[in-house]
């Protein structure tokens, strides 16, 4: 089971975004867990990782030689990152810095996309414009040969 779809949400006035109830389901259900690790790579949208998911990533990373690409994506997931706990009613607090890049605050409709191993938490607004200025195309999908 992965995570799929796109779920509008919203964040509160608190910062905080309430992970929709089928997304918290697999969280409860696979990795019977409320850590998370919160980031983004270059601040557009937030990712949200079951903590798990992210070591992953980072034991993937750790293996690679050292590099620029290394070094980046360490830099800029550490600056925007954070571990976070997801409370009971299923809500996770966005820090402040990241929530500004991405353009989600207080009130802000939110697209919540499952990403197979995360959820992506963009400005609903932010990605309805990245679709339109960069649309999939069919060499895109012979690419990925499905």
């Amino acid at each position: 089971m992965k995570f799929r779809g796109n779920i509008p949400a919203k964040i509160d006035s608190q910062g905080r975004l309430k992970i929709p109830s089928e997304h918290k389901a697999l969280i409860d259900e696979i990795y019977k867990s409320d850590a998370l690790f919160i980031t983004s790579f270059n601040g557009d949208h937030i990712d949200i990782y079951p903590l798990k998911e992210w070591e992953a990533v980072e034991a993937k990373v750790r293996e690679r030689p050292a590099g620029k690409a290394k070094s980046k994506f360490l830099r800029y997931t550490g600056y925007w990152g954070k571990e976070a706990t997801m409370d009971k009613q299923g809500r996770v607090l966005i820090h402040p810095h990241l929530r500004k890049a991405a353009g989600v605050d207080d009130g802000t409709d939110v697209a919540v996309i499952g990403n197979l191993t995360r959820l992506e938490v963009w400005n609903n607004e932010n990605l309805k414009r990245s679709i339109s200025s960069e649309p999939f195309t069919e060499e895109e999908l012979e690419q990925l040969d499905i």
